[in-house]
């Protein structure tokens, strides 16, 4: 068991160990890390700016698709682990207020901010991966790997920092548990 800094404990086969344990195979590299923790703020970015001009007002509260996504993702986060969720909470709140000042120029700006930040971030993530000599996550599933990328930057400045390296610890065994059993069947 891996303790966790919530009181509970998180199980070596829990959901957020999976998920940690496939995202960190295929990003050992340091430049490929480092990439991706540039890199996957500046996709954010690109998709929140054309997402702040559509908003809607809910219970007197108007807000914007960017922000709703951030809170939907927020949520689904929280059910893997809190302290990275609520690190993701600031980091993305400060890229949808960046995205909202950036949509706020003409749209044809707006646009080339908008689509430099995406294409140049999704160039550079492949970068990375050719580096790294690994198959990006979003070849082989798109929508999970947007939906994991942005938590798995938190939890990737958490590793940098060396906070909670027991969990980075416990990943990198089983990492070399699964690579030792499919070298075993080849």
């Amino acid at each position: 068991m891996i303790p966790d800094y919530a009181g509970f404990s998180m199980s070596a086969d829990s959901r957020l160990m999976d998920m940690l344990t496939g995202y960190a195979a295929a990003h050992q590299h340091p430049i490929n890390i480092a990439v991706h923790l540039v890199g996957i703020p500046i996709i954010m970015l690109g998709v929140f700016i054309p997402m702040t001009w559509l908003s809607i007002e809910v219970i007197n509260i108007k807000l914007n698709l960017a922000q709703i996504t951030l809170i939907a993702m927020f949520i689904f986060y929280l059910t893997l682990d809190w302290i990275f969720a609520m690190v993701f909470l600031v980091m993305a709140a400060a890229i949808a207020t960046l995205a909202a000042k950036l949509g706020g120029y003409p749209s044809s700006t707006a646009w080339i901010i908008a689509g430099a930040a995406f294409f140049g971030g999704y160039a550079a993530q492949f970068v990375g991966h050719a580096i790294e000599k690994s198959m990006p996550v979003l070849v082989k599933h798109p929508v999970q790997a947007n939906l994991a990328a942005p938590f798995f930057t938190i939890v990737e400045i958490f590793k940098l920092l060396h906070l909670r390296d027991e969990v980075f610890t416990r990943v990198q065994q089983r990492i070399a548990e699964i690579r030792e059993q499919q070298s075993n069947t080849l």
